[in-house]
């Protein structure tokens, strides 16, 4: 009897524990975000790092080269949105009213067809600053990066400069043990292969969606491709969120046509690499059942925001390898499998 008292009074202590710590990850996001972003680019910049030795790159040369294309990269990506961005506003307030012409137009027409419906402006709930809420929350998965940018291209430089004596470090703190290496080499290895195939289709989305778009005839095929390109981060409904303003965009611009097409061309290029290539290529290696990572995206999300949504899979992963470290808690990973 009292074995068993003992043995729920330690569940309901890690219960209150992990209810602690959630809270504490929740109200400390501001924190934790730059930190988990600088951790996640370094493990997925350390490749690069060591194919630059391999080719007889010194390594302080190497990190250099990679910190500066990364700054690079992030600046060209900070003026093309922000022109963008700006040409966007500045039409928005036309194509209000012409979402008001729509939304007379349609009720005219269910007026009659004798379908009696409560005349409420659509413009009412579409607002130019509510599709620019759509921009704002692709784009927050940056925020971090350029609110933090020195402190974040900081720690990645000091990352690179330790991921190569890191292994020798893991041997000396254990050394009758494989298991952190080996734990460590899992996770670096299927974070890499994660993130590169991840950014890898993300692009390909993004392009395939800028491609069709421009044949359509939509404005800022460019933007909406971007947008899509980031949002494709988050798993299941990064890519709904996307395609909503561009579809908007189409019928406001063009007409109703236009809009079917553009879903259409969304619908194709998800179901072609969301649905098709990305889980041949990285769904099964992941060793995360699809059930697992939306929870986690939603978990993760709550905790940290859209970084904690980007990010949910890699650290769904951590808590999984962390579970399969202790034969008590491997019933944990299994079940996360």
């Amino acid at each position: 009897m009292e074995d068993k008292i003992s043995k729920l009074l330690m569940i309901f202590v890690a219960a209150a524990l992990f209810v602690i710590v959630v809270a504490g990850m929740n109200a400390a996001a501001s924190i934790i975000n730059p930190f988990l972003v600088s951790v996640f680019l370094g493990i997925l910049f350390s490749p690069l790092l060591f194919w630059l030795k391999r080719v007889g790159v010194p390594e302080s040369a190497a990190v250099i080269v990679i910190v500066v294309g990364f700054l690079a990269f992030m600046l060209l990506f900070m003026i093309f949105m922000g022109r963008s961005l700006n040409s966007i506003t500045l039409k928005l307030p036309a194509y209000q009213s012409r979402l008001a012409e729509l939304t007379a137009t349609v009720y005219a027409w269910l007026n009659e067809k004798g379908i009696d419906v409560a005349h409420t402006p659509l413009s009412d709930f579409i607002t130019p600053r509510k599709v620019m809420n759509v921009f704002n929350y692709g784009l927050s998965i940056l925020s971090v990066l350029l609110t933090n940018m020195f402190l974040i291209v900081l720690t990645v430089l000091f990352i690179l400069l330790e991921v190569p004596l890191l292994p020798r470090k893991l041997q000396m703190a254990f050394p009758d043990s494989q298991g952190p290496q080996s734990h460590f080499k899992t996770f670096a290895e299927s974070v890499n292969r994660y993130i590169g195939f991840k950014a890898l289709f993300s692009a390909a989305t993004g392009v395939s969606i800028w491609a069709l778009l421009t044949l359509i005839g939509v404005e800022f095929a460019g933007t909406w491709g971007l947008l899509a390109f980031l949002l494709n981060f988050i798993p299941s409904i990064g890519s709904i969120i996307a395609a909503f303003p561009a579809i908007l965009w189409a019928l406001l611009q063009i007409n109703l046509s236009a809009a079917l097409w553009t879903l259409l061309a969304y619908l194709f290029v998800n179901i072609v690499i969301g649905s098709l290539l990305e889980p041949r290529f990285i769904g099964q290696s992941l060793g995360l059942s699809t059930l697992v990572v939306f929870l986690s995206m939603i978990f993760w999300g709550w905790v940290l925001g859209p970084i904690g949504m980007v990010l949910s899979v890699p650290l769904t992963m951590v808590v999984k390898l962390a579970f399969a470290s202790d034969p008590r808690t491997r019933w944990a990973a299994i079940m996360l499998e």
